[in-house]
């Protein structure tokens, strides 16, 4: 019964800022990474950012020093921030919850998406 929740998506101009919201229906310490992908159409979903456990980030090369991703453990959110945006950005991004790796039962779990366009 674990949910993943994403919100914050929409229509901005080239230039603007979104801030995406992931919201767990549990302990967001409870998974060992959190990650958001994407998704445009007639391309592969690629890794847009993601944290770990302990608090160790990674992006994609197309994001980096426009994207940010944190986390509110009180809230049991992760936030992607991202500035900057570009109408190469436009797709449907995707919050990625994976648990269970260090007892061996591995559990993945995907959020419904969230439209981002970026267009003038």
């Amino acid at each position: 019964q674990v949910q993943l929740v994403e919100s914050g998506g929409g229509l901005v101009q080239p230039g603007g800022s979104l801030r995406l919201s992931c919201a767990a229906s549990k302990s967001i310490l409870s998974f060992n990474v959190v990650g958001w992908y994407r998704q445009a159409p007639g391309k592969q979903r690629e890794l847009v950012a993601g944290i770990n456990l302990g608090g160790l980030t990674n992006y994609a090369d197309s994001v980096k020093g426009r994207f940010t991703i944190s986390r509110d453990n009180a809230k049991n959110t992760v936030y992607l921030q991202m500035n900057s945006l570009k109408p190469e950005d436009t797709a449907v991004y995707y919050c990625n919850g994976v648990a269970g790796i260090s007892t061996g039962r591995l559990n993945e779990y995907w959020g419904q998406g969230t439209q981002v366009t970026v267009s003038s």
